[in-house]
């Protein structure tokens, strides 16, 4: 395949102002200079190559006639966004989820495809069947990213997938040997995490923290704008985190813990094992609104549980937001005041409220985090 689209080489100053701008643009002269701490004359010289190779251009002043030019000092500066595509993978353990975005994560194309089996090369081929596909509408595919359910090593090798049955798997150079692209592996936490920090709800804060629940539990911490790697990642962060020590015991997770009282898997099982009615996760929040017994006891008791959790994360990470994603954050419809009154029962009285921010997530978002692993492959010029 021949669609690889790579970024210029750019000097480090180069790359720099690139980044910037991509994170916050568009940006004036005088603003991108005071926040790299250039001068004038050395901000032009390195926009120049930027702007000649088609990655920056200079855009009209907000709310300026679009013909009108005020002159280049005042003329901002943005990305091209449509100038490179990504690709992002979601795999699961039936479904692998694809995704095209634009430098800024625009996603403008969606391709899934069932996954039939968990044998490597088998993935590994279906992964490149769906980028031959979508590079023929997208020529100019920079890179692929991967995001997987697993203990991931180097942004390549899949240590361990329970759900996948992998052990071991080089799965990046498996999928860069198929279609000829640099290829990024990640937990797919941690890009859902990367994605929100570069252009989501924590695009520009200090501190922030995602919560993710679903099938489990994840969780990720932004310090200081960056990420904080763990090599505990995938390892189960909810199954000790004990939230109520007289909770329910589950097939997953200890007793009172996150997985056995939040994760959707554990509260379909302790409907089915009260009332012996195999009801989904949507049909049980419908229940409980409607104040069915049962329903509204699991879903109670599950909102108590978030609501511990978010207020543990937030006197102990001091984030400036929290994020709350996943598929089941339908919770927050049926039993959001629970959970509020929560956070403000454990926390202190005078403690500022929590900024916490809810986004209802499926598949389609975490390929889109995985894509932007791609795309700080490319910026960053490294994978790691």
């Amino acid at each position: 395949m021949t669609t690889t689209a790579s970024w210029l080489p750019l000097s480090p100053g180069e790359r720099s102002v690139a980044i910037e701008v991509l994170g916050h643009g568009p940006l004036s002269r005088t603003e991108l200079a005071r926040r790299l701490g250039l001068s004038q004359g050395s901000l032009t010289r390195l926009t120049k190559p930027l702007i000649e190779s088609g990655l920056l251009v200079e855009v009209p002043e907000a709310g300026a006639p679009a013909g009108l030019r005020q002159g280049r000092p005042s003329q901002p500066l943005d990305i091209v966004a449509e100038s490179r595509s990504f690709l992002g993978f979601k795999i699961t353990a039936d479904m692998v989820y694809g995704v095209v975005t634009t430098l800024r994560s625009e996603v403008v194309d969606r391709l899934d495809l069932p996954l039939t089996g968990h044998d490597p090369d088998d993935v590994a081929d279906l992964l490149a069947e769906m980028t031959a596909e979508l590079a023929l509408r997208h020529p100019s595919l920079a890179g692929i990213g991967i995001g997987v359910g697993g203990l991931v090593h180097d942004r390549a090798l899949v240590k361990e997938s329970s759900f996948l049955g992998w052990r071991d798997v080089p799965l990046a150079a498996l999928v860069e040997t198929r279609t000829g692209l640099p290829v990024v592996v990640e937990n797919d936490v941690a890009g859902l995490v990367e994605a929100e920090t570069w252009f989501g709800a924590g695009r520009g804060l200090d501190r922030f923290a995602v919560l993710t629940i679903g099938a489990g539990i994840g969780y990720g911490l932004v310090l200081g704008g960056r990420r904080v790697p763990s090599t505990e990642e995938d390892r189960g962060v909810g199954r000790h985190w004990i939230v109520a020590s007289d909770g329910p015991l589950t097939p997953d997770g200890e007793r009172g813990s996150a997985v056995s009282l939040l994760t959707i898997p554990s509260i379909r099982y302790q409907l089915r094992a009260a009332t012996g009615d195999d009801l989904t996760y949507e049909e049980i929040l419908a229940l409980a609104a409607q104040g069915h017994p049962m329903a509204a006891r699991v879903i109670t008791e599950a909102a108590r549980a978030l609501g511990t959790l978010v207020a543990q994360i937030a006197n102990f990470a001091l984030p400036q937001k929290i994020l709350l994603a996943g598929e089941g954050v339908g919770i927050m419809d049926a039993a959001g005041e629970t959970v509020r009154e929560t956070i403000r029962a454990n926390r202190h009285p005078l403690a500022a409220p929590v900024d916490l921010e809810t986004k209802v997530s499926d598949f389609h978002d975490w390929a889109r985090g995985a894509a932007v692993l791609a795309i700080q492959m490319l910026v960053l010029g490294a994978a790691s």
